[in-house]
């Protein structure tokens, strides 16, 4: 767990006003042998006190891509439907800002942002419940006996959203945001984009890792605001499959992304979420 000294000695970028409205923690490891639909019942029972809600979804498969996406229209971008035991369950927290994803080859956790006032709870805390939670789902496995699964994968993901009229009004603005973007001809001939989708992959230093960054115009389900969405996944494999391990791992993807964020974007959007650090 992380202590409160850790959580104090920030050196990473910080924002005041971030603009982040999703937070991913996931793993993927091979589909666990003997698990079946009434196993998911048997696990919310562990998890029914902090995760009181529950819905059944489709399972998700191939690269895995573990944002919800409630804040934007349709389903994620690289949901693949599978064969296979065709479930997927959500456990929601009461006020729906947490939530856990299970199926038989994926544990996630996501933060999701439900309200305009509400603000980012911070890595420190999340990681905190993440590491729970994932205990939880061994243990349980251990009183089924069930064997535990050996992590292939883990994932960071944060969604931000940047609303029209705020951060920006066009795609001529788009030059204000991403930092390495002109949006410039090399004549003069095309005129200002009226859409733009931006799709970069960075490799993580000393690690089988990558950082993703994409940027594309999206419409927010919550009011029907034109948001620009940046979304930065970090993914890989971890160095071996133990809990310390894998942790480890997910905060390299953690600075990756945040420090990655703040290269990506420009020094004005930095003002405009009232940076810190």
């Amino acid at each position: 767990m992380f202590s409160n000294a850790m959580a104090k000695e920030r050196t990473l970028p910080d924002y005041d006003q971030p603009p982040v409205v999703e937070t991913v923690l996931g793993l993927e490891f091979p589909p666990v042998q003997g698990w079946d639909v009434p196993h998911f019942g048997l696990l919310w029972n562990k998890f029914r006190t902090d995760y009181p809600k529950f819905e059944v979804q489709p399972r998700l498969a191939g690269q895995f891509d573990v944002s919800i996406g409630m804040e934007a229209h349709g389903l994620p971008a690289g949901t693949k439907f599978s064969t296979g035991l065709p479930v997927r369950c959500w456990f929601f927290s009461e006020d729906r800002t947490r939530l856990i994803q299970i199926q038989n080859d994926r544990f996630m956790h996501n933060w999701i942002k439900t309200g305009s006032a509400e603000s980012y709870p911070h890595y420190e805390k999340i990681r905190p419940r993440f590491e729970r939670d994932w205990n939880r789902f061994l243990e349980f496995l251990d009183e089924q006996s069930i064997q535990r699964p050996e992590t292939l994968r883990w994932e960071v993901t944060y969604v931000n959203h940047l609303e029209r009229d705020v951060a920006w009004k066009s795609f001529a603005d788009l030059p204000k945001i991403v930092s390495s973007w002109s949006g410039k001809g090399s004549t003069g001939f095309l005129p200002s984009a009226d859409a733009v989708v931006l799709n970069a992959r960075y490799p993580i230093a000393d690690a089988k890792a990558s950082l993703t960054i994409s940027v594309e115009p999206a419409q927010r389900r919550s009011d029907n605001k034109e948001v620009l969405q940046i979304r930065l996944t970090a993914q890989g494999e971890p160095r071996t499959v133990d809990t310390d391990s894998i942790l480890q791992s997910l905060d390299v993807g953690r600075s990756w992304i945040v420090n990655g964020f703040t290269d990506f974007t420009t020094s004005s959007m930095h003002q405009l979420w009232k940076r810190r650090i």
